[in-house]
């Protein structure tokens, strides 16, 4: 089966998308992964209070928030340009759209997955990841004259 250039551009987004909807399962609330993520951290910081390790935890956490749409926002940039390269602002502001967009369905899902809630303040900060991606990307590209003017 050969794949089209519109599946091509678009397949490596539905992948992390679907990536991101496993991480946003059950086995992935807090309550679970402070069961691998506080021992870790303790064996890493043996004298750190229990208090410091939690907020060390929840740091982690919303820190794959900015990572996981961060890449999100690399991948959805490149099926938007399709076969064209560079950067350009209307792709960028596509990008963090379509990122906020998902990462709003993704937060509301989490209100019907038990031991998970939906949190406005977790869409932002995935938001963020997006946004922060195409800053990154304007800068690389500005930097090797690849940031074309809108069409």
């Amino acid at each position: 089966m050969r794949l089209g250039p519109q599946v091509k551009n678009w397949l490596p987004v539905i992948v992390w998308a679907c990536v991101i909807s496993g991480l946003s399962t059950g086995l992935f609330s807090s309550e679970h992964t402070s069961l691998i993520i506080i021992p870790l951290l303790r064996w890493l910081f043996p004298h750190a209070s229990h208090e410091t390790l939690e907020l060390m935890h929840a740091v982690i956490r919303k820190m794959a928030h900015l990572t996981e749409y961060f890449i999100l926002s690399v991948l959805i940039l490149g099926g938007l340009r399709g076969k064209d390269r560079g950067w350009q602002l209307r792709w960028a502001v596509g990008t963090v759209m379509i990122a906020a967009a998902y990462a709003s369905f993704d937060e509301f899902h989490q209100v019907f997955v038990p031991g998970r809630h939906a949190s406005p303040w977790d869409a932002l900060l995935d938001t963020a990841g997006a946004t922060v991606a195409q800053v990154v990307l304007w800068l690389w590209y500005s930097r090797r004259g690849k940031v074309t003017s809108d069409q």
